[in-house]
Parts: structure tokens; sequence; C-alpha cells
């Protein structure tokens, strides 16, 4: 019997799981970043992103495809020795958790900014962590499920935010390549980052029903991405001048603020409300592989444990601590490094031994 067939997800939960890893707090503010480094070519940067991001994704299933019945946390022990491998594991876990710590704390910054002015950090990230608990709970299976409706349910936005093309300005993005190629190829260091959410592929492989889809999938959940960074990105340069859109910290919401009807005017309060959904869908898979790496750690099959003890402690962190916007950055850009040689530079190196291990199976095999 297969170690994980009692959580095996579908193909559509499997792409939207990657997707919603990867389409959250970079969604608002990268149409400033982008600017900041490519002025409005940064848009033409995503397209650099988006091929890095396949190919290591690519590379990551031909891993998988390997090792079918085994996800990350098993990979590490076999290839790297039992004590190496637990070491590895251990910062894996790290760095699932200081994902989620980094998505949480952008996201109580931006609920305290922008809804609950006068409300502690700490009771949001509480009121946050109930709900993010009991899915969490549920296992893969219940998250997949999670992620696919949140995706069905905020399809209207991109319907509703084509109701303001009438105060954009599309010569805002004349003329192209204004300063050649070479500030669109340096903003394509933000563009790798934000397609973070793929290298969870090391944790879904084994889940997923149809593994013969798994390349095809991650191409669709990538391309998804895709599509909602270009279309804000592209909107936002067209909205906002050159030199406007470098001043607002989040340019996606200010967007938002322009909508309304006569029969509702901050609809920009209701497009974060849902949007807080969309931000859980890339806090939630960190926050459930964190604990599945930790009791894969010691031994255990049940991560409910371990859940019971990381929740409580986000929300002490919190009460304890409030972070600060520089901290925040802090966080975020150390959650980019960190992803980065978890998306990037592993998958490459670990083709090494990988390759070894074959070499020497066959060798023994003559």
């Amino acid at each position: 019997m297969k170690k994980y067939a009692h959580n095996e997800i579908t193909l559509l939960q499997y792409i939207f799981l990657i997707h919603g890893a990867q389409v959250g707090i970079g969604v608002l503010s990268m149409p400033r970043e982008l600017a900041e480094v490519a002025n409005t070519d940064g848009w033409m940067s995503l397209f650099l992103g988006w091929i890095l991001a396949v190919v290591a994704s690519l590379l990551i299933i031909s891993i998988m495809k390997r090792y079918p019945d085994c996800s990350i946390t098993d990979l590490f022990p076999l290839l790297l020795g039992k004590w190496l491998g637990k070491a590895c594991v251990l910062l894996v876990a790290i760095y699932c958790g200081l994902a989620s710590l980094a998505v949480t704390g952008n996201t109580v910054a931006i609920v305290n900014i922008w809804i609950l002015t006068q409300t502690p950090g700490y009771i949001v990230v509480l009121l946050l962590a109930i709900p993010t608990f009991y899915i969490v709970r549920g296992g893969l299976r219940i998250i997949g499920r999670y992620s696919e409706l949140v995706f069905y349910l905020t399809l209207w936005m991109p319907i509703i935010l084509m109701s303001s093309f009438k105060d954009t300005h599309w010569l805002h993005l004349l003329p192209l390549f204004k300063e050649g190629w070479k500030p669109i190829i340096m903003a394509t260091k933000t563009t790798i980052l934000s397609f973070l959410g793929f290298e969870l592929a090391f944790f879904l492989y084994p889940f997923l029903q149809k593994k013969q889809y798994a390349s095809l999938g991650i191409v669709i959940a990538n391309t998804l991405s895709l599509g909602v960074f270009l279309s804000v990105t592209i909107f936002s340069y067209a909205f906002f001048s050159p030199d406007e859109i470098s001043e607002y910290t989040w340019p996606t919401l200010n967007l938002w603020k322009v909508i309304e009807y006569r029969f509702l005017e901050r609809i920009d309060i209701i497009f974060l409300a849902f949007y807080l959904m969309i931000l859980s869908t890339t806090a939630i898979p960190y926050v459930y592989f964190t604990v599945f790496s930790t009791s894969q750690l010691f031994g255990k099959a049940d991560h409910r444990g371990h859940l019971k003890v990381l929740m409580p402690l986000m929300v002490i962190l919190f009460w304890v601590y409030t972070p600060s916007f520089a901290d925040l950055k802090k966080w975020t850009e150390m959650w980019s490094v960190a992803g980065f040689s978890v998306g990037y530079l592993f998958p490459l190196l670990a083709c090494v031994p990988i390759w070894l291990l074959n070499r020497q199976a066959r060798g023994r095999k003559a």
C-alpha cells in the first residue's frame, strides 16, 4: 500500500494548491517592485521569471518521478543518510515555518491598515489561526479542496476590475525597452521569487493520484500565476503614472479604491475580505508542510499534535512582539533567499547524487 494513499489529491487540487501558494503577497506589491527596477517595462520580466520557474518545476518533477512514493522528507535521508538527511528535513521545516510566518505577518499588516486599524495584531492572528487550524487538521486533501473552492469563489475579481478600464492610459506603457534589456533582466530577480510555491511539488508529488500529469499540472499552475501577475502589473502601469506607482506600497489595493457603484462605495473592503482567502491559500500549505516535516522528523504519522503547538506559538509570538514594516521586509527577504535555494538551487544540486545512485544501481545489475 502506498504511504500517502489515504490523503491523495486530484490533478485540479494539485494545480490550485501550487497556484494558490504562488498568488499571495506578491500580487499586491509586484507592480511597484518591478517599476522600481525596470519602470513600465517590468511586465516583460514576468515572462523570464515564468520560464525559469517552469524549468525548475519540471526539474523537480523529473527528480520525484524516480521516487514516486517519497516526499522531500523521505528523499533527504535516502540521498544523504540518516543524520544529514534529518538535518535537511529540519531546514525544510524551518523554511516552511518562515514562509507561513512571513505571509501571516504581511496579512496582519494589511488588515490593520485597511480594515481593523485599532485591533492588536495578535487578535488578528488569533482570528486567522482558528480556521487555519481546522483546515490544516483535516490533511492535504481538505487543503486541496479549500484551494479549489477559493479559486472558484474569487473568479469575479478580474471581471469587476475591468470596470475601471475607462480610467486607464495605455500610453504609459510606451515606448517599450526604454532603457534596454538590462533593467528587464535585473527585475527578473523579483519575478522568480514571486513564482515561489512550485517547490511544494516536492511534497505534493506522492499525494497526486495521476502522477503522469504532474508535469502538465505544474506548468498550468505556473501559467495561471503568470496570467494573474501579468494582468495586475500591466493594468497598474496603465492606471498609475510611471512616477506615481512607486509611491504606493500595495498598488493593487489602490486600484480597487476608485471602483464605485451607486449601491456600494467601498468595494475595496469587499475585495480585501475575499483576498484574505487568497492569502490563506498561500499560508495554509506552508503551515501544513511545517508540521508535516516536523512530524516526519520525529517519526510520527499524525501531524495534528505538532499543529496544536504551532498555532498557539504564532499567536503568542505576535502578542509578545509586533513586527514593523522593516521587520516584515526582512522576513520576506529571508523567505525569498531560502525559497530560491529550495526551489531553484536544490533541484540542480540533487541531480548529482541521484545520477550517481542510478549509475551505481545500473553497475550492480550489470
